[in-house]
């Protein structure tokens, strides 16, 4: 409402200015009576006791019926007509504006040849030139309407979520090379080897700071995936091909920035001047741009992936939290209410024994919670990550869990790192609940690529597998995902020890995973 008398207001005085200053009798006083019009549906639209469509509809005949009767002794109004549809599309949108346009035109027409026999041709045009002015006004009414009368939808975010999901969906079925990041460093990897005679590759993704070792290949020691490692970051930080005498590193790029960094050394056997490492370098950059876009939408997919499993699990430690814990937490309450009524030796006993299984419940599902809440942040190490959940898990059950931490500063990467988290937490979980162990060894080694975690126990060892039982097929599943090895066995004591490691070698070395059975003396 404030919009249209504005609108109003601004045009009066436009028409009324000049018609003073010039002394246009008929057009002050028709510009005057259009005010007054206007005023009336200001009115009108104010107390909102007359139906919107209908008010402005009559504005705008009788404005039209007034350009009319002056047509002939004065042109200086028909500005006025641009305004009655402007206002009823603010009101009504499209369809105020077909209307306000047709009761207008109309009304200039009819009341110009009853009064005056026609339009001349000047006249004609001036009504027809406004009349448009007013159609294209109306339509930024229409505009402006729609936009006042958004209303937010709290489900408009979600919707908008289901259709990217689905087109993520279609778009993945149609992926020639697949949303594996470690298959297509691979096939970097090996188009670097194909046309460079390299002793060592390493292909390198970066993660916040720092970079992360992808895939690599190694014809000898693991000293020159290091060497690989410190040209990959100059590389990085410059964002241009290195080299090095033997030594060379190259980024792929795309329109978002750098993918990847990858890093090698030249085979003993050739010589690098007569080879033009150079040009060569050049022409694999080119060569691999494809590659470098196919990398970036999968390491974009495991990022949305991860993202997506995490809030799930917290999800779910919120709803195991504050419903199944809470209500079996009440129980113990009402089993605290019974024993003060207790009449019997017997029924003390009995409900004793029911405090203590709700107190195991309700510790069980803390663990859970803790299980589930609990994962790698993007700040934090591996090793970090485990020692955590080692003393959450230590403090909820009264059972010591000794962490020995040995990390490098290079990271894995985040779905090695997940993986590897899930294992270590599996076994500590199972030492805890089924092993009756009285004290947790851990000890994490982490040097990127290469990882090796080992949890033992003092436990009753290797048991026979229960029908509910998954948690060692899980662990087998997971080290396969990340093509790491993994062991069980008893130790001399008795207890248990299962081991996982990531190669050095990662893109080579196909998913193993050692059956699970007791290797006494393991």
């Amino acid at each position: 409402m404030k919009v249209s008398a504005v609108a109003r207001a601004f045009v009066l005085v436009a028409l009324l200015g000049p018609a003073l200053w010039s002394r246009d009798t008929p057009a002050t006083i028709a510009i005057i009576t259009i005010g007054a019009i206007w005023m009336l549906s200001t009115l009108a639209d104010w107390r909102q006791r007359l139906p919107v469509l209908a008010v402005a509809t009559a504005e705008a005949a009788l404005v039209g019926a007034v350009c009319g009767f002056t047509i002939h002794s004065t042109l200086g109004v028909l500005g006025a007509l641009a305004v009655a549809p402007f206002t009823a599309g603010l009101y009504r949108g499209i369809q105020g504006v077909s209307l306000a346009l047709s009761a207008q035109m109309s009304a200039v027409v009819v009341i110009a040849f009853l009064a005056f026999d026609g339009l001349t041709p000047d006249e004609g045009f001036g009504a027809f030139s406004w009349n448009m002015t007013g159609l294209g006004l109306g339509l930024v009414g229409v505009f402006l309407h729609s936009a006042l009368n958004e209303r937010s939808d709290p489900l408009a975010p979600y919707h908008y979520a289901q259709g990217l999901i689905r087109q993520l969906i279609d778009l993945s079925g149609g992926l020639d090379n697949g949303l594996d990041p470690v298959a297509l460093g691979g096939a970097i990897l090996s188009a670097v080897r194909d046309d460079l005679p390299t002793s060592a590759v390493v292909v390198s993704v970066p993660r916040g700071d720092t970079l992360t070792p992808l895939v690599n290949k190694s014809l000898g020691s693991t000293d020159d995936l290091g060497e690989c490692e410190d040209i990959a970051v100059e590389a990085w930080a410059v964002g241009l091909p290195v080299l090095h005498d033997r030594v060379f590193a190259f980024p792929l790029n795309t329109d978002a920035g750098t993918v990847a960094i990858v890093a090698g050394i030249l085979s003993d056997r050739v010589d690098a001047t007569r080879l033009g490492v150079e040009d060569r370098i050049r022409k694999l950059m080119r060569r691999l741009a494809p590659s470098a876009v196919h990398l970036d939408t999968a390491l974009l997919f495991a990022a949305f992936r991860d993202s997506a499993t995490a809030e799930e699990r917290r999800r779910l430690a919120r709803e195991m939290h504050d419903g199944v814990a809470q209500d079996i937490a009440s129980l113990g309450y009402l089993v605290d209410a019974l024993a003060t009524g207790v009449t019997s030796k017997e029924q003390a006993e009995r409900l004793d024994m029911l405090r203590e299984r709700i107190s195991g419940i309700v510790a069980e599902i803390r663990r859970s919670v803790v299980n589930l809440r609990t994962s790698i942040g993007a700040n934090e190490s591996l090793g970090t990550a485990i020692g955590s959940i080692a003393r959450n898990l230590s403090e909820v059950s009264g059972v010591p869990i000794h962490v020995t931490l040995n990390e490098h500063t290079q990271r894995l990467r985040p779905e090695v790192e997940g993986e590897l988290f899930r294992i270590a937490q599996e076994a500590m979980n199972n030492a805890v609940r089924h092993a009756e162990a009285s004290s947790i060894e851990v000890n994490c080694v982490v040097h990127a690529p290469e990882a090796v975690i080992t949890v033992t126990d003092n436990g009753r060892g290797l048991q026979a597998s229960r029908p509910t039982s998954h948690g060692l097929h899980i662990m087998q599943e997971r080290a396969m995902l990340i093509n790491a090895s993994l062991e069980i066995g008893e130790t001399p004591s008795g207890g248990l020890t299962v081991s996982v490691r990531v190669p050095a070698n990662h893109a080579d070395d196909a998913p193993r995973s050692t059956p699970i059975h007791a290797k006494i003396g393991a």
